[in-house]
């Protein structure tokens, strides 16, 4: 059985799907709210605490989708 993912881990994981939405433009239309309200849902999160553990690992969050680091762009 595998082990439940810690409050931090869930957020960045929920962090990671908002971010790629807006890296898309999509983050107001409707696959974005029903994905996301879900995954909100499902993880017991809130989007406040999502935007806030966005902000605060925004470098962490933004390597993880492959635009961080040290690509030189």
């Amino acid at each position: 059985m595998a082990r439940e993912k810690t409050r931090d881990e869930k957020l960045f994981a929920a962090a990671v799907l908002r971010r790629s939405f807006e890296l898309r433009g999509e983050e107001h239309g409707q696959a974005f709210k029903f994905v996301y309200d879900g995954v909100l849902r499902d993880l017991g999160l809130k989007d406040d605490e999502v935007l806030a553990h966005l902000r605060a690992h925004a470098e962490a969050v933004e390597a993880a989708i492959g635009r961080g680091g040290d690509s030189g762009a």
